[in-house]
């Protein structure tokens, strides 16, 4: 089954709202995005785009995430729960990383960067010509990571699929289809600015799509979401889900379980 570029966007769309959500809030960005109600106004419009069942206002956690309006107030509580539920002291309530998750599940002892999960999701932004910035040293296991991933080549399906569609129709694309095309090329172009992966600063760079893993972007996504994303990320989601203490989170992960089901 062919999957359209405005699918492919909705996807691209999806990993990147959850990707914020998870991500350790630095800065206000998300409580901002939360205390104005954009953050549930886009989740509800991507996940009806997706097909998905989900509401923000009937998600675990949405009633009481609504009580907060100050980004301020708001900031509060997202960085010390982020701490608790993410990083803690001496471990985390949810670690954000595939390869502790996995190796739990496999009882052996987790290890960060050393284990053959987290290895493995490297060699594999690798093959999509991405890596870590300049100056970090993060498992590239961590969640939000992998989501940006998804979103990565969910943007490079959606700029194929509009070549393809363009070709098919045969005739000169309309205004529309024009304006799709820019705006995916600029999500694309927006990429390395927002996230914890780097694509290359030279045009060389980037990865041709049938030098993806697959052969496109569209098995390499496949690939990704069934040996990677939907091994941990639904127990992921469902341990949030228990164990957070702030309603946002609760609500980010329902969201995250509907979509990586």
């Amino acid at each position: 089954m062919t999957v359209s570029a405005d699918m492919w966007q909705a996807r691209a769309a999806m990993c990147e709202l959850l990707a914020l959500s998870f991500r350790y809030p630095e800065d206000k960005v998300l409580a901002e995005a939360i205390a104005s109600g954009e953050w549930g106004e886009a989740a509800d419009e991507i996940a009806g785009g997706l097909g998905l069942a989900w509401s923000s206002a009937a998600a675990p956690g949405a009633a009481e995430a609504a009580a907060l309006a100050d980004p301020a107030d708001i900031q509060k509580e997202l960085r010390p729960e982020a701490t608790r539920l993410f990083v803690g002291a001496p471990q985390a309530a949810c670690s954000p990383y595939e390869g502790v998750w996995r190796a739990t599940a496999e009882g052996v002892q987790p290890l960060l960067f050393v284990n053959p999960h987290s290895m493995a999701v490297e060699r594999f932004c690798k093959a999509c010509g991405l890596g870590r910035p300049e100056g970090t040293n993060e498992p590239l296991d961590a969640v939000w990571t992998e989501l940006e991933l998804l979103e990565y080549l969910a943007l490079r399906a959606a700029a194929d699929a509009l070549d393809a569609e363009g070709v098919a129709g045969g005739a000169a694309p309309a205004e529309a289809e024009v304006e799709q095309c820019r705006e995916v090329g600029d999500e694309l172009d927006e990429f390395d600015g927002a996230a914890e992966l780097d694509e290359g600063d030279e045009p060389g760079d980037v990865v041709a799509s049938a030098d993806l893993p697959g052969g496109s972007p569209e098995a390499a996504w496949n690939e990704f979401v069934a040996e990677h994303a939907k091994v941990w990320m639904p127990a992921f989601a469902e341990a949030v889900q228990v164990e957070a203490r702030v309603p946002f989170y609760r609500q980010a992960a329902n969201l995250l379980a509907a979509f990586i089901k």
